[in-house]
């Protein structure tokens, strides 16, 4: 369940960097909305394969 929520958020995460990319929003913005897109990618990935 966690790991579905976890894909969610970075989902939103990822679309938020590039709609900020589009926005000509600051590079430092955006990086840190990728950063966190990716920590919670690997999160889920990580909950989803060490699971028991």
């Amino acid at each position: 369940m966690w790991s579905v929520l976890l894909m969610g958020l970075g989902g939103l995460l990822a679309g938020g960097g590039i709609s900020f990319i589009q926005q000509k929003k600051p590079r430092w913005l955006v990086i840190a909305f990728f950063v966190l897109a990716a920590m919670s990618l690997l999160a889920a990935f990580l909950l989803t394969f060490n699971a028991k």
